[in-house]
């Protein structure tokens, strides 16, 4: 897909954050706060990326997993934006931004991956 087909897929805010890597602000993401069991996908080409299984609160103002469905999925960058080292996490398919990965959460793994709600689709399985 190329951009001109990405703005006509997204709202104007999916398309800023997954694109042009731009970032939803802290406590209004619409998946924050979901409790449902499902799976969490990229909104731009549905590849699953993680489970409200390893979902957790992390208190950061965005939805947070210690867990990747499938870390092949995830590519890892280094970003020195913002005058900061992190890693930036985009998905390996369609390359949309996603948020970023820190190594400050819980077990098993020690990980949290901190993640734009607007970059997600969820598909709830209960039911």
């Amino acid at each position: 897909m190329n951009n001109e087909e990405y703005k006509q897929k997204l709202t104007p805010t999916q398309y800023e954050v997954t694109r042009n890597k731009a970032t939803e602000p802290p406590f209004t993401g619409e998946y924050l706060q979901n409790k449902e069991n499902g799976t969490y996908i990229c909104v731009c080409c549905a590849t699953p990326l993680f489970s409200s299984e390893t979902k957790y609160d992390s208190g950061s103002g965005w939805p947070s997993f210690w867990e990747a469905i499938d870390s092949t999925q995830i590519t890892e960058e280094t970003d020195e934006s913002y005058g900061m080292v992190r890693v930036e996490i985009t998905c390996s398919k369609c390359d949309a931004h996603l948020g970023h990965l820190f190594p400050d959460g819980p077990a098993p793994t020690g990980l949290r991956y901190c993640i734009n709600s607007v970059s997600l689709d969820f598909k709830n399985t209960t039911g």
